[in-house]
């Protein structure tokens, strides 16, 4: 199979890249490709790991399609890059504010109508990486204002997609994601520990990406068993 997925550098798209690249050819998108790299060199990776550096603040249409031109399509797209920072909404500035959508939901939204074109026609399947304070009713916080709704906007956007293609063979999902012990909950929180490690919610993705398009489609799906 041949997996796209986004935000590859560190935490949960390093260890999903780790996860996927040992039966699946994996297709990185990501701003630091140096991890990419080191871990390729440490497997002696046989061209399973692919990786283009790539910034949704400065989207090249043209060099992602020439990636995205693969042998057979692309099975999955996770869409894992995300943005947090932790400013109250009165002081926030206009750089992050527009960094946060930019990353959480544009970049996602300008990338999935890239990627369709080269989705294969066999249940394929689009996976947008949310968040718990994206959902409805949910327990809010301080100083996620930007980006909590943000990850709204993902999860909304799934929903219109699954709905928009409901006649074809590719389905949308979204995983709404509590705390993770990652870096950059850690550089939002400093002190927070979550009980959910990367390497675990990696997990539960690379199994829900392969096996979870069979039995659900346009669902936002909370992934959390604490608050935050």
């Amino acid at each position: 199979m041949n997996i796209v997925i986004t935000g590859c550098s560190r935490g949960i798209g390093l260890e999903l890249v780790k996860l996927f690249s040992k039966q699946h050819n994996v297709y990185c998108l990501t701003r630091n490709i140096d991890p990419i790299e080191k871990y390729k060199n440490e497997v002696g990776d046989s061209g399973r790991i692919n990786f283009l550096q790539f910034d949704f603040e400065s989207f090249n249409t043209v060099e992602l399609k020439t990636f995205l031109t693969i042998d057979n399509g692309i099975d999955v797209l996770i869409n894992n890059a995300g943005y947090l920072v932790n400013e109250t909404f009165s002081q926030i500035s206009e750089s992050n504010l527009r960094k946060m959508y930019e990353v959480n939901l544009l970049g996602p939204f300008r990338l999935i109508q890239n990627v369709i074109p080269f989705l294969r026609e066999d249940n394929s399947h689009v996976i947008n990486i949310g968040s718990m304070g994206g959902v409805q009713g949910s327990v809010k916080f301080p100083g996620l204002s930007a980006y909590s709704s943000s990850k709204g906007g993902l999860s909304i956007l799934t929903e219109c997609l699954a709905e928009e293609y409901k006649e074809s063979n590719i389905k949308f999902n979204c995983l709404a994601l509590g705390a993770v012990q990652t870096e950059m909950l850690n550089e939002a929180f400093p002190g927070y520990e979550a009980s959910v490690s990367a390497i675990e919610m990696a997990q539960y993705i690379y199994s829900f990406a392969l096996n979870g398009s069979r039995f659900i489609n346009g669902k936002v799906i909370s992934v959390s068993n604490s608050t935050p």
